[in-house]
């Protein structure tokens, strides 16, 4: 295999290509907020929602994971510019006051992450849709269990309709 049948993940390109290296249309590049208050994120925020995973093996999350969570916030009517994607492996004193901070999220995300991890001072199970500080919290396991287990995927679902597609 030479360089002339080189595949890029997704994930690897936006990694490179965070910046636009030619801009044809004369506006001002936003700022994609792939650092903020030394939090690294990928994703412009848009939409304020924030994801948070624990994935040691990854920047972000692994590719069949990323395109996992992006079929997730397709069916939500959502993208990556919606979004601010962090790994809470990189991470690992992140609390939610530099969330707040960093990223003022009105809708949280965690696929495997404890609510309590980030020292937020409530407690909830995952799958119920919570409300706390002008936000709402829902919490999930980890996106490998998730995308193997289709029960947990329509519990999922059930919790992201009520949330984004207001049903």
């Amino acid at each position: 295999m030479g360089l002339d049948h080189l595949t890029l993940s997704p994930l690897v390109l936006e990694e490179l290509y965070w910046n636009s290296l030619v801009d044809l249309t004369g506006k001002p590049v936003p700022e994609t907020g792939r650092e903020k208050s030394g939090i690294t994120s990928l994703g412009n925020n848009q939409k304020k929602v924030l994801v948070l995973v624990n994935e040691p093996d990854a920047i972000y999350l692994a590719d069949g994971n990323l395109n996992f969570l992006l079929g997730i916030l397709t069916a939500c009517q959502l993208g990556m510019d919606d979004i601010a994607l962090v790994n809470q492996f990189h991470h690992p004193n992140l609390t939610h006051v530099q969330i707040n901070q960093a990223f003022s999220p009105q809708k949280l995300l965690f696929f495997g992450v404890e609510p309590g991890s980030i020292e937020l001072p409530l407690q909830f199970p995952q799958y119920q849709v919570q409300q706390y500080n002008n936000q709402v919290y829902l919490s999930a396991p980890d996106l490998n269990r998730l995308a193997g287990d289709k029960a947990e995927k329509m519990k999922l679902w059930t919790c992201l309709k009520k949330i984004f597609l207001n049903g």
